[in-house]
């Protein structure tokens, strides 16, 4: 720590009585580094740790399995919600530290970030009282949802107009190019949009209790993942362990209309993470569009060819949400981001820079491919899924039951999705 703190030394100054020392971005960046170092050898051993008693209960004591499968994501949602709260406070300290304008974009995303938290929360209590009152709870809290994202947009199209977004990205605001962005940021959305609708028909409509629950622990793990960078960019974006996997599962899962949304949601809380905003559609195109792309995950899961083959319907819906990632990233990064390309071709640039995706990707598909190469991992996925695989039955070709968590009675999964 000293030798940090020694070379991070600018110099010192009087102020009254009191000798002020001024340092150059010293603890938070060396606490980030170091902790990220320690999160991630945490959630190796904790994963490793984890593996390894499931497959001794699965074996040993194959009933106890649902009660083990409970007890571990208690353990990853308690592990997620230290790495968040702990990098969080780490990131609004840096940000402080460095003196950044950001006021008009970091305390609304924080703003939107706990109408959300509390959205969720209040959701869930209603839900336990009556199925009307879950309604109407969903219904307002997805307006005052809706109304905290405008007041986001407005708040990031006052900053980008007042230049301190050039200023802290230190950029030139007449090397973007603004009608570029708003057609490919609407390009982008459209073909998320249909690709939703077409591959999402025949799911189940709406919000409940568990399809809500499930998306808040997917959205704080994948979250608390990101923070475990394996190789950070220099402006922007990462390789990570594997951050993505439980947003993929989430939307193979529940499918793809709800895993869009829960990657919107999950782009918008990485913009108070990694905050390269230089333009209101840049913001859309870096954060919520791309991430909302992941939820095309499980795209192909109710495909009657890969009725028994979950690991390529997996794999394949993974390549083409990592592809639209990927596609709406370079976009940015030619439109907004040209002048970081220096003299060289601006699309070169933007497509080498952000060919980390398909790394990040890589490492999801590895891991989620040997998941569900788990009949037992099938099993309990199955067990809790709302949107059964293809002709409705689980992949591994066994018959299971969905517990409603909501009404804690369970009911056979319907033989055809089509007809209920």
């Amino acid at each position: 720590m000293l030798p940090n703190l020694l070379h991070a030394y600018i110099g010192a100054e009087e102020v009254g009585d009191e000798t002020h020392y001024t340092y150059n971005d010293v603890w938070t960046s060396f606490a980030k580094d170091a902790l990220g170092s320690v999160f991630l050898w945490a959630a190796i051993a904790l994963a490793v740790i984890l593996i390894a008693v499931g497959v001794f209960v699965r074996f040993k004591k194959q009933e106890s399995f649902g009660r083990f499968v409970k007890t571990a994501i208690a353990l990853a949602v308690g592990f997620a919600v230290t790495v968040i709260v702990t990098m969080l406070a780490l990131e609004f300290y840096d940000i402080y530290e460095n003196g950044y304008v950001f006021d008009m974009v970091l305390w609304p995303t924080v703003a939107f970030g706990i109408v959300l938290v509390a959205s969720v929360a209040a959701a869930y209590v209603c839900s336990l009282f009556s199925q009307k009152t879950f309604k109407v709870s969903l219904i307002v809290c997805g307006s005052l949802c809706a109304a905290a994202f405008i007041a986001l947009i407005v708040c990031l199209a006052i900053y980008y107009g007042s230049g301190d977004a050039a200023g802290n990205n230190l950029s030139d605001p007449s090397t973007v190019k603004d009608l570029a962005l708003y057609l490919s940021t609407a390009g982008v959305i459209v073909v998320v949009a249909l690709l939703t609708v077409f591959f999402g028909k025949g799911e189940k409509k709406g919000f409940d209790t568990r399809s809500i629950a499930y998306a808040a622990i997917c959205i704080a793990m994948s979250f608390a993942l990101s923070y475990i960078r394996i190789v950070p960019m220099p402006q922007g974006g990462s390789i990570t362990l594997a951050s993505l996997l439980p947003l993929m599962i989430y939307s193979y899962m529940f499918g793809v209309r709800k895993g869009v949304f829960a990657g919107f949601i999950y782009g918008i809380l990485q913009a108070v993470q990694d905050p390269w905003i230089l333009h209101p559609a840049q913001f859309l195109l870096d954060y919520p569009v791309a991430f909302a792309a992941i939820g095309l995950t499980g795209m192909f899961r109710r495909v009657k060819a890969f009725e028994k083959l979950p690991q390529v319907s997996f794999a394949l819906g993974a390549i083409v949400a990592g592809v639209l990632r990927f596609v709406s990233h370079v976009f940015s990064g030619v439109f907004a981001f040209s002048e970081y390309a220096g003299g060289d071709n601006p699309w070169l640039y933007s497509l080498g820079y952000n060919a980390f995706v398909f790394a990040d990707i890589a490492i999801v598909i590895v891991v989620g491919v040997l998941l569900l190469s788990s009949r037992a991992f099938l099993k309990e996925m199955n067990r809790y899924s709302a949107a059964p695989a293809a002709q409705g039955k689980p992949a591994n070709g066994t018959k299971e039951t969905s517990k409603d968590l909501s009404e804690g009675t369970e009911s056979p999964l319907p033989e055809n999705p089509e007809k209920k």
